[in-house]
């Protein structure tokens, strides 16, 4: 009896350490799995994975996604959006915001189109301020000339220096809030653009400016070429140069990057022109597509190119951000809204998920920035 006592004592010793070994062994898989997806969360490259992760999700259920049209749809999409958008970068490290790049690209939309254009149907214009002056039934300042085309291009660079500058004079002299400055930009040069044109559009722009945006090779185009070289100089800039470190540190801590000798008003200033000028790039882009010049372009965008930033990891906090970053969230939300536009899912229902994946693409920047604090 004794034997048979002792000899149940032992497998039940045994059993219980093979338990605790199984649990031992379970909790190591656990901690290599929260290691891991820690890993993945913090990764520079998380959205690039998630796109792909739903591209292979979306693949079976959408055919039609990989159709050479469809792809061609994706970039021509792609190239304008990351363009404004690595303007909105620059100003998100800064820890502010550019509320009028919609504005921006109204604006230069129409100057240039008043410059171009070489044809305006008087039926339209006459009731405008600028008939007569700016346009009339010949066309516009330089419609016949052989260089309206560098005029336009310049005069719609300019128009998004000057506002530029103008948003970032106010906030870094007067100190005023980012918000409210350019939202009121906004607001003026909108309303400014639909004013001049009494709301139509003008037509009839130089064939030239049209082939920027035309795709040669089924994917091919000026505007890949504009966007690429530009978010080459944008990745330069911030990780090269004086001035991309002089943004980071403002961005961080304005007061201390002060004490410290950057001259943190001008390089404010600096980072609302460069918002500015990336936005009259993408209205050059984007009223090329359309073949005019548009008063209300953009006017829906601004949900895009800040989300954009957002799901790519941008942080509206300041201080943290990367071009890479922001194609990688520009792709992921062209990606998201043409395969919903595939879906055929009402605009509503689209602007909801939309707003859902930006509040998700918010909350886990909040979760990054706790692990990294965590880690530090």
């Amino acid at each position: 009896m004794k034997q048979q006592t002792l000899v149940k004592i032992k497998s039940r010793i045994n059993n219980w350490g093979k338990g605790k070994a199984d649990v031992q062994d379970a909790q190591v898989e656990i901690s290599r799995g929260r290691s891991l997806a820690k890993k993945i969360l913090m990764s520079e490259y998380f959205v690039l994975y998630l796109t792909i992760l739903y591209l292979l999700v979306l693949t079976p259920i959408i055919p039609r996604l990989w159709h050479p049209m469809n792809i061609q749809n994706v970039l021509s999409n792609m190239w304008p959006l990351l363009v404004v958008a690595i303007g909105q970068t620059f100003v998100l490290i800064l820890a502010g915001i550019d509320l009028s790049q919609t504005s921006v690209m109204a604006m230069s939309s129409v100057v240039g189109a008043v410059v171009m254009t070489s044809s305006v149907d008087p039926v339209l214009f006459t009731k405008s301020p600028l008939w007569g002056i700016f346009l009339t039934d010949q066309g516009g300042l330089m419609g016949s000339s052989p260089l309206a085309l560098p005029a336009g291009i310049l005069a719609m660079l300019l128009v998004g220096l000057i506002i530029g500058f103008l948003n970032g004079f106010s906030v870094a002299i007067f100190r005023m809030p980012p918000f409210i400055v350019t939202l009121v930009s906004m607001m003026l040069f909108s309303a400014m653009a639909i004013f001049l044109t009494k709301s139509e559009n003008i037509r009839h722009l130089p064939e030239a400016y049209l082939q920027i945006s035309k795709t040669q090779f089924s994917v091919v185009s000026m505007s890949m070429v504009i966007a690429i070289v530009l978010a080459i100089v944008a990745h330069i800039t911030l990780n090269r140069t004086l001035f991309g470190k002089r943004l980071y540190a403002v961005g961080i801590n304005t007061t201390a990057s002060e004490i410290s000798g950057v001259p943190a008003r001008r390089t404010i200033i600096t980072a609302y022109m460069v918002s500015g000028l990336c936005a009259s790039i993408a209205a050059i882009l984007y009223s090329s597509r359309l073949e005019m010049g548009r008063p209300t372009l953009g006017s829906t965008l601004f949900i895009d190119i800040v989300g954009a930033n957002i799901i790519g990891g941008v942080s509206l906090s300041g201080g943290k951000g990367k071009v890479t970053w922001t194609i990688f969230g520009v792709f992921f939300f062209i990606i998201l809204a043409n395969s919903l536009n595939m879906l055929n899912l009402s605009f509503y229902v689209i602007d909801m998920v939309k707003g859902s994946v930006i509040l998700v693409a918010a909350l886990l920047d909040v979760a990054r920035s706790r692990i990294q604090k965590a880690q530090n």
